[in-house]
């Protein structure tokens, strides 16, 4: 049976939620192979919240349904190929499997495609007029 392990590395320390002598002294005899992965973190409520703020702006702005505008951009930035037997379709996924790094991928993308695409500027929460578009768009 597979154990996972925590390693945290933080101003150049290692440290681990295991001791790892005692973990391998628990191994049967054999070989072994051990994996190590970055971990991730799911998006956070505040990237979603913002993501959500930006298509009301949108929504007002253009007078397509933010929900709308939500599948178009995960169909234009979340589609891949995929391949099924015989089968090759395009699917897309929504934002909620997406990580922190690759939301914050996808909200620039997404403020990249508003800018050019239909005008709108839409503020990131360290931008100077943040405050206002939030009380404005934030429901």
């Amino acid at each position: 049976m597979a154990k996972q392990v925590t390693v945290v590395k933080k101003d150049g320390r290692v440290t681990c939620d295991t001791d790892l002598d005692y973990l391998f002294s628990t191994l049967r005899n054999g070989t072994y192979t051990l994996t190590i992965k970055r971990a991730s973190e799911k998006r956070t409520i505040a990237q979603n919240d913002l993501m959500w703020m930006w298509f009301a702006c949108i929504e007002r702005e253009t007078g397509t349904p933010k929900d709308d505008i939500y599948l178009y951009y995960c169909k234009k930035f979340l589609m891949k190929l995929m391949t099924i037997g015989e089968r090759t379709e395009y699917v897309y996924s929504s934002s909620s499997k997406l990580n922190t790094q690759q939301m914050t991928d996808f909200l620039n993308k997404i403020k990249v495609d508003a800018a050019i695409e239909l005008g709108i500027q839409l503020p990131l929460p360290e931008d100077k007029y943040f405050d206002a578009f939030y009380e404005t768009y934030n429901f």
